[in-house]
This record gives structure tokens, sequence and C-alpha cells, in this order.
């Protein structure tokens, strides 16, 4: 079995939009001796031999968007088609492991998006097959970007007819590896205006109104995988109410 890991490194970034920005504070083994001595109550002279005490660690502040994550319909918006929503710990995990395939939208400009003759042409190149319960990888290349200032500003974005279709051919779990799946936000706020269009803006999280999917945003590595031949495992933190939870998501080669 070979493993391939698609998600960020969770760690603090200076580079990374404040809103985002992940500190995680890392207590050493000695830090614990007082707590094991004066709050458990075992005397250091019982300490097993070797002892150093127990490494701990803390995430502080950080959101459920901030790294490697899925996104539940509950994101999108508070319902689907006239029903209740699905927060994150109302995913059903079926949805959550299945086979993969890889979509290369490589070619793609930044600020120019992923249409469903670029979904549909890059499918019949490689001859991968899209059932329902697949779970849909779309490369952009952009996760080279990490750690930048750029990474927020730069990348492609699906589109909602793109996103429509591959909702209708089964696909309830889709993902993207760059910042978001939309394309970058103050560029669509920005054409927004420019275009006096009130479609425009988070077109593809907004197919969510209409039809329950999920998406995946922050993914790294999907040029290390082909277009298909192996299990996805995107299992998200069981957060209660939660609009998304960072995921391991990895890929399974048997």
């Amino acid at each position: 079995m070979k493993i391939v890991d698609l998600s960020k490194t969770i760690a603090y970034n200076k580079q990374d939009p404040w809103f985002m920005r992940i500190k995680i504070r890392h207590k050493p083994h000695r830090k614990s001796k007082g707590l094991i001595r004066f709050f458990i109550g075992l005397p250091a002279k019982l300490f097993p031999r070797g002892f150093e005490g127990w490494a701990d660690d803390k995430i502080l502040g950080m959101g459920v968007h901030a790294a490697t994550h899925i996104d539940a319909p509950w994101h999108y918006s508070p319902t689907v088609d006239g029903k209740p929503a699905k927060t994150i710990d109302e995913i059903p995990l079926e949805w959550c492991y299945g086979d993969g395939v890889v979509i290369n939208m490589t070619h793609k400009a930044d600020f120019e998006e992923i249409t469903l003759a670029d979904i549909q042409a890059d499918i019949a190149r490689t001859g991968v097959e899209i059932k329902p319960g697949t779970i849909v990888l779309i490369h952009t290349g952009r996760d080279q970007y990490i750690g930048t200032k750029d990474y927020p500003m730069r990348g492609t974005g699906m589109s909602a007819e793109a996103t429509h279709w591959l909702i209708d051919q089964g696909v309830k779990v889709m993902g993207i590896d760059q910042w978001g799946f939309d394309l970058p936000l103050k560029y669509m706020a920005e054409n927004a205006k420019k275009l006096g269009k009130n479609d425009y803006f988070w077109q593809a999280h907004l197919v969510g109104q209409q039809k329950e999917y999920c998406h995946m945003e922050q993914l790294v590595n999907l040029g290390a995988l082909p277009p298909s031949g192996f299990k996805v495992s995107v299992f998200p933190l069981k957060i209660k109410g939660a609009s998304a939870a960072p995921a391991r998501v990895v890929a399974i080669f048997e």
C-alpha cells in the first residue's frame, strides 16, 4: 500500500492573512513535572527512571477553514433546496471515502474560471470515470504559493456550471489545491462591482443553496497523483455544529 499526503502541515505562518493565522503553543516535557507532582500527587522520587514528563501542545485561534479542510453544506447556506443544511458533524462518513479522480486544470490562468467545457475536455483526454461517490480533485498547481502572501490572492476557480455538473454525476465531495474553491475573493468582489452582476460572487459555493455537496480547499500534492486508480480518505474532525473541519486528506494506492 502507498499513501500520498494531500494535506498542508498545520503551522504558524506570518505571511497568512490575519484571519487564518494559526498559533501553536508547544509545552516541553519538563513543563508537566509540576502538574504531575502537585495536581496528580505523584512525588518526584516515584517518577519512573528516565521519565522526563510528557510533552503537550495547544492550538490557539485556529479557524476551521485555516488549514486543509472540508466545508459542510452549512458553510454555503443555512438551507439546501429549502431543507436544513448539514453541519460538519452531520456529514455521512460514506461521502468521505471513495474512488478518486484528478482533473488537471494547471493550464488555467489566474482569475480565469474553470468551465464545464474545461472539465469535460480533461475527462475526455484521460478517460477517467466519474460515478456516484467519486471524490473529484481539481489540480491547479497553486499549492506552490503556500506560505506566501500571494496564496489567497492567486488562482483560478470553479464555475457554478461545472460544480452543478459534477454534483449531477453523483459527486458528493470535491476539492481543489488552492486557497479557495471559487476565484480569489478580492477579485470576485471587484469584478462583481465592475460587471454589476449579483450572481457572480461565490458562485461555486452558492451551488450549495440548491444541491447538497461538500468541497475541500487547500489541498497539496495533487501533481503526484495519476488521473485515477486510487482511493481518497477525507474524514473531518467531528466538531458539533461547525461549518467545516480540518481533515488529513490522503490518497491510498492498494
